[in-house]
């Protein structure tokens, strides 16, 4: 079996030969995973693992989650999708949702990047102070 060290090398040049122009190609991370599932190679399971892992670190890195506690109105929409695209680049996808249990405020999740301007976080540390 090959070594941790080895494996994380190899799935990261995988990963290296699906981006074009810095962006993961869907086609070539296809074409990957058959030729490592076609050749059975020793090892293939965990070197599969670890092309996912990272494949999985890069799509959460390109994609943003907006949950409010009611719809925000288009105009707002569009502002927050202008707002996320200048920080994090026109690339990145953003998906609205609802969470009556925020009972106020926006809570914006891009990959590790969390800003949570709740009223639930903000009586959390409120009740975390007292």
């Amino acid at each position: 079996m090959k070594g941790t060290k080895q494996i994380r090398r190899e799935g990261r040049q995988l990963f290296r030969l699906c981006l074009v122009d810095g962006l993961l190609d869907a086609s070539r991370v296809r074409q990957v995973v058959q030729q490592l599932l076609q050749s059975k190679r020793r090892g293939y399971v965990a070197l599969l693992t670890e092309f996912q892992r990272l494949v999985r670190l890069d799509c959460e890195g390109h994609t943003a989650a907006v949950q409010c506690a009611a719809p925000l109105p288009a105009d707002l929409e569009s502002i927050v999708r202008a707002r996320l695209e200048n920080v994090y680049g026109p690339t990145i996808n953003i998906l609205f949702e609802s969470r009556p249990e925020l009972i106020g405020g926006m809570r914006v999740k891009v990959g590790s990047d969390v800003y949570d301007g709740s009223i639930k976080q903000g009586l959390a540390e409120l009740e975390k102070r007292l």
